[in-house]
């Protein structure tokens, strides 16, 4: 089993940009297996890409998403629908079914731009998705995907390890080809740092060779790029905790944020073109409103204990 797979990067082109949502492509000894779909907006994009591997829809028997947020799974209902069996975290696995919450959440964050940058969310019928638990191994095509349990993004969060090699989501942060810069997707509501720098441990542990994070594409350095990861998250958490503590309403805090994520990317050599599109992939004001989230959740916590 998994005897040296072949994995496509697939550029969804996500709001005609590059470089900012993939999907993976892996063919195994027994055909094609599908690693995140994108959300509905980029579904035309992701048919055209399998096209050109020579793939129709209903070649597609297995899909994958780490978690259930729209840029990554947002287009797995019309899959199940197709007929594909879709695995997913067991917690986020009724959602696909029912996706009426979770869309509702959504909208309150997006408002009218719902349909422009996420298209249509399609439920998934129940008997095609199986939901999946810490350390489940999924056997599709020939291969065998290990499920590994890796909140801190979202607490529905699954890492799959394929032999020495990871498709890891948003656990591993962002970071788009030909850059240097490593950015942090902290969206609301479940941001945690604690239960992240654990996730982030128990991958350096892993020893991956290469990682495929869905914001985008291979990253073969794996050990420093988790090390730098890590610190990222933990000066960006402090980051916004000292200037909520000095009173810095939130809309000043995403200015201060926004310039010293530019200031980073500068002293990288990253242009500003290429770090708008990091703005396209990872919306600077999401992670600020879910690490203040976090922060204030967590005053509460402790105001509760003491």
């Amino acid at each position: 089993m998994n005897d040296n797979p072949t994995i496509h990067t697939l550029d969804l082109h996500f709001q005609a940009v590059r470089h900012t949502i993939a999907a993976y492509l892996v063919i195994g000894p027994e055909g094609p297996v599908l690693v995140e779909t994108g959300p509905g907006s980029t579904l035309q994009n992701l048919q055209a890409q399998l096209s050109q591997h020579g793939l129709a829809p209903q070649d597609i028997g297995h899909v994958l998403v780490t978690h259930i947020h729209l840029d990554h799974a947002g287009a797995a209902g019309w899959w199940g629908q197709q007929g594909a069996q879709i695995y997913v975290h067991h917690i986020g696995a009724p959602h696909l079914i029912n996706p009426s919450r979770l869309l509702a959440s959504a909208a309150r964050i997006y408002g009218d731009k719902m349909d422009r940058l996420w298209g249509p969310m399609l439920p998934a019928p129940a008997e095609k998705v199986t939901a999946v638990y810490d350390g489940d191994i999924i056997h599709a095509c020939g291969l065998e995907f290990i499920a590994l349990d890796t909140p801190g993004h979202a607490r529905h969060h699954h890492v799959y390890q394929l032999g020495n090699v990871a498709f890891s989501g948003d656990a591993a942060g962002v970071q788009l080809p030909d850059s240097a810069l490593i950015d942090l997707p902290a969206p609301p509501p479940e941001f945690e740092l604690e239960v992240w720098q654990q996730t982030i441990d128990r991958l350096v542990d892993a020893k991956f060779t290469t990682l495929y994070p869905t914001h985008f594409g291979p990253l073969p350095a794996v050990q420093d790029h988790l090390q730098r990861f890590k610190m990222l998250l933990s000066d960006a958490a402090n980051f916004v905790r000292v200037r909520m503590e000095a009173g810095v309403d939130r809309d000043e805090l995403v200015d201060q944020y926004t310039q010293w994520r530019q200031e980073h990317a500068r002293t990288l050599g990253v242009p500003l073109a290429v770090f708008h599109r990091y703005e396209t992939a990872n919306p600077l004001y999401m992670s600020v409103d879910g690490m203040m989230r976090y922060w204030r959740q967590r005053k509460r916590r402790e105001q509760i204990i003491s």
